[in-house]
């Protein structure tokens, strides 16, 4: 599986973006979690959503704002951001790993893909 993120952009705050992270297999097999790095700052979690779909998981600083999903039939995970803010400015990731059906990790070393990153700017 290989992975591409894309929709970043630069936003004004409060403004919503959708990130985009495209499979070249099949991604229902798959736990799928989203990761941001902000310069200078360790990369952190941001939200991960387990194989079934059933378990969705967000860091308390996006609670609220961010929705995760996945379109099994384009082989795509999404990530809503509303109400953005500036500290979510960062450089975002998807990774994936094939994991147990109703569980997705918090922790990067929980996923053996990664895909390159999408640069999200938020302007105050």
């Amino acid at each position: 599986v290989q992975l591409q993120a894309s929709g970043g952009g630069s936003v004004q705050a409060g403004d919503s973006l959708r990130l985009s992270c495209a499979a070249s297999g099949r991604t229902i097999t798959y736990s799928m979690g989203w990761f941001r790095q902000a310069p200078g700052k360790a990369r952190e979690f941001v939200s991960c959503l387990s194989p079934s779909g059933l378990t969705k998981n967000y860091a308390d600083s996006v609670k609220g704002r961010f929705t995760i999903s996945r379109d099994n039939a384009k082989n795509t995970v999404y990530l809503q951001m509303h109400s953005l803010k500036p500290e979510d400015a960062a450089v975002y990731y998807c990774a994936a790993d094939g994991g147990v059906s109703g569980y997705c990790s918090t922790y990067d070393n929980g996923y053996l893909l990664w895909g390159p990153g999408t640069q999200v700017t938020v302007s105050s």
